[in-house]
């Protein structure tokens, strides 16, 4: 049999975008000939991994993994809400969360590039991904991940699939989880009104100081109705300055709940699937008419 060298299944691979192992696989089954393990992994993938990465992934699942204070938060996108239902892909996630928690992977390269074998693919997680790809038809993308390691204690909410928050604080267990379950509820963007993004508010001044100018009112009264409207803002977006969803007499504020049981919250990330993804929307009726179209110009 002839020796299956590291060059050759790299070239097979630059050919074919099948992860490496099969690649390997089918190199063995054909005994070295390349042209015939191209076609062995036709007939096996087909070229679902080359031509699925090109396609939009706005759906998918998120994935916590945590140990003490060590933990991650992890987005893999896929093409359709079905395959974020297929057990090969949950636990492709849920792998990568794990390793994102106790690998400390600098970015989503090096994430990609960890060890990992699953569902009979590897050695690594591209690979897998890759191979994930080919056996379902779909594109998927490991978008990105947060890690917590500074020693913090960590809480996490996940809701359903789609949304994922992770807290780091200190003091009460059950009124971290309670805040990772409002922020799901509530989507604020940052802990206190002091850690609003800049360009956050500036957007904010803007849409005011435009809505205020056409009132025709004085320039002093206008300036004090864009800055009304500017702190009405952060309240809104603030996790301390929210109502918080439990609240007995709808009044009360996460921040005075917090308080009341000794607990401080330092900092969150919240992931919901697909958010800033363009999804591609299909017009059926366009789709029907070039179909048409082409087969009278046939």
């Amino acid at each position: 049999m002839a020796a299956i060298t590291a060059s050759m299944v790299a070239e097979l691979r630059a050919k074919t975008d099948a992860p490496m192992m099969e690649c390997k696989r089918a190199l063995t089954e054909a005994e070295g000939d390349m042209v015939r393990a191209e076609e062995i992994l036709r007939v096996k993938l087909g070229s679902k991994a080359s031509k699925a990465a090109t396609r939009v992934t706005a759906e998918g699942v998120i994935a916590a993994a945590v140990s003490g204070s060590i933990g991650a938060l992890v987005e893999v996108n896929c093409e359709t809400d079905f395959v974020s239902k297929n057990d090969h892909f949950v636990a492709f996630v849920q792998a990568c969360a794990k390793l994102a928690a106790e690998q400390n992977p600098a970015d989503v390269a090096a994430l990609s590039a960890l060890p990992l074998s699953l569902a009979d693919f590897g050695p690594t997680v591209e690979d897998v991904r890759k191979g994930l790809i080919g056996k379902i038809g779909e594109n998927m993308t490991i978008r990105r991940f947060k890690r917590y390691a500074d020693g913090g204690s960590l809480a996490h909410y996940l809701h359903g699939v789609r949304i994922g928050v992770m807290v780091e604080y200190t003091g009460d267990a059950t009124a971290a989880k309670d805040a990772a379950m409002h922020i799901a509820a509530m989507k604020p963007v940052s802990v206190s009104s002091a850690n609003v993004p800049a360009d956050l508010i500036e957007k904010e001044r803007r849409v005011a100081a435009e809505k205020a100018a056409e009132s025709g009112k004085p320039a002093e009264i206008v300036a004090k109705m864009v800055e009304g409207s500017v702190q009405k803002y952060l309240k809104e977006v603030s996790l301390l300055d929210q109502v918080f969803v439990k609240a007995a007499d709808g009044k009360q504020t996460v921040g005075q709940y917090l308080k009341s049981v000794g607990t401080t919250v330092t900092s969150f990330t919240m992931f919901i699937v697909g958010e800033g993804i363009e999804k591609k929307q299909d017009d059926f009726a366009a789709e029907v008419a070039a179909q048409v179209a082409a087969a009278k110009g046939q």
